[in-house]
Order: C-alpha cells, then sequence, then structure tokens
C-alpha cells in the first residue's frame, strides 16, 4: 500500500517535469551540468571547461591536465527530479578524450545517457564530437534506449572574444515504435572578456519543435581562488547565482536557480585535477 500509494504522489510530478522540460530541451530533462555554466544561466556555447562533455563538447579541447568531476543537481520541489552526472577528461597527444554518466529521476521514472567524445584545437579553433548512448525507464512501461551524436566548434576570434555553436542529437534517434523523434537542438553564443577577471556570454539556444532560448551569463574573479556569477534565461524566465573555489588541482562551484515551475534548484560540482 505504501508504495502505491508514493506511486500516486509522485507521478503527476513526474509527468510535470517531463511536459515541463520537453517544452525546452531536446531530452525530457536537460543534460547541461556542471555548476560553473548553472551559475552563468548555462552559457556554455563559447566556454572551455570540465563540463564540456555534457555543453559544447568542443570546449573540452584545452584540457591539459586529467580531471575527473561529479556534479548534483537538487530540485526539492519535485521529488524523484533529481539530476547527477560525472565527468571524465584525459589529454593525449592527439587531443582530448572525455566521458560521462548522466541520471535523472527515481525509481519510478528515470533517464540515464552515457557519453564518449575527443577533442581537439586546430589553431584558432576547436572541434568535438560526442556520441550518447540514451535509456529511458518507465516503471510498467519497460525500457528503451537509442544512440544520438552531438558536435561543437568554438573559435576564437580575439584574445577577448570567442565563438561557439553546437549540435545536440544530430541524428535526430527514433524513441518509439510511432515514429517520434529526439528532437535537434542549436545552440550558438560567445563569450567576451572585457578585463582579465571578467567572462561575459550569451547565447541563443533552438530546438527545431519548440521556441528558442537567449541566455545570457557574466563571471568575475574578485581573488585569484574565487569568483562570483549570474546569469539569466527567456524561455522560460529563469535567473541563475553561483559562486567558485579552484586551485591548481581542485574546483568546486555552487549555483542556485529560480523559475516560477520549480522554484529553487540547486547543483553543486567539484573537479579534481590530476596534475603533474
Amino acid at each position: 500500500m505504501a508504495t502505491q500509494k508514493s506511486l500516486y504522489i509522485k507521478l503527476p510530478l513526474v509527468l510535470a517535469l517531463i511536459l515541463i522540460f520537453n517544452y525546452a530541451h531536446s531530452q525530457s530533462v536537460s543534460t547541461l551540468m556542471g555548476a560553473r555554466a548553472n551559475g552563468m544561466g548555462y552559457t556554455s556555447a563559447a566556454l572551455f571547461d570540465s563540463w564540456s562533455i555534457f555543453n559544447n563538447i568542443a570546449g573540452a579541447a584545452k584540457i591539459e591536465e586529467h580531471s575527473a568531476g561529479f556534479a548534483y543537481d537538487l530540485r526539492p520541489a519535485l521529488p524523484g527530479g533529481n539530476r547527477a552526472a560525472a565527468a571524465l577528461a584525459l589529454p593525449t597527444s592527439i587531443g582530448v578524450i572525455s566521458g560521462g554518466v548522466f541520471r535523472f529521476g527515481d525509481n519510478l521514472y528515470n533517464e540515464g545517457v552515457l557519453s564518449a567524445g575527443f577533442s581537439n584545437q586546430f589553431g584558432l579553433a576547436a572541434l568535438g564530437v560526442k556520441i550518447n548512448y540514451i535509456q529511458y525507464n518507465a516503471e510498467g512501461f519497460g525500457r528503451s534506449g537509442v544512440v544520438s551524436i552531438g558536435f561543437g566548434g568554438i573559435a576564437e576570434i580575439t584574445q577577448q572574444l570567442s565563438v561557439g555553436a553546437y549540435i545536440t542529437n544530430i541524428n535526430q534517434p527514433k524513441i518509439s515504435k510511432d515514429g517520434d523523434r529526439i528532437p535537434t537542438l542549436l545552440t550558438a553564443g560567445l563569450s567576451f572578456k572585457p578585463g582579465k577577471n571578467v567572462i561575459i556570454a550569451t547565447e541563443i539556444e533552438k530546438d527545431l519543435d519548440a521556441k528558442a532560448n537567449w541566455k545570457t551569463g557574466v563571471e568575475y574573479s574578485f581573488h585569484k581562488k574565487f569568483c562570483a556569477r549570474t546569469g539569466y534565461n527567456l524561455e522560460p524566465n529563469t535567473i541563475f547565482f553561483g559562486l567558485g573555489f579552484k586551485t591548481t588541482k581542485l574546483a568546486i562551484d555552487y549555483a542556485i536557480q529560480h523559475t516560477v515551475q520549480l522554484n529553487l534548484s540547486h547543483q553543486t560540482s567539484v573537479n579534481y585535477f590530476f596534475t603533474r
């Protein structure tokens, strides 16, 4: 009886979550991860960092040290709606190999993504490609899995200005026997450094089956080890704030966001760098 009661309580929440995120993302939930990008409103199209396997894969091209990270995204207003991810980056002589594992949901409904990517720097341009295995599991409805492909690039126009773009789910894999497909998501943006300690980023994200989402974010380093972040998304209206701490071996980031639909959400990510 307790399990059945829990099912009745959680089912409307899970369905609401799926509807909300299906409106704005290529999967039923966003797989964008990393509290640094989160604090900047997920303006990650032209950013280089250790969580690029979940954002613009080209952003991993400048990683110089082996790194491993874990992130957890907490959504108190939606039981069973939390997200978790782990990322790994391995620089080699021919480029950077990245890997990632993502999970959303609980035993009633969950999604998992296993990702592998490769990135490299070619002069002023960084390019990357990744492949994802996406699995959906709903209690009473079974399990299904698909393979998707993503591609991205970042061009450093000047030392202050970078332009980036990436495509998610180029192949539009089918997710049902009825022929339903995971939509293609296009994202393009830029990052600008007006000063040594400031990054301003903005981008447009377009699901081919939904409205475009405009994002903007700012990162300010007020100390050599500490920084503050903020961001805004237009569709849906979302505000973001974040803090970061980084040393040569460790990066700890925290972000908080607010939407009318989900109220407050929190994300923390930790990265360890295997410096030589």
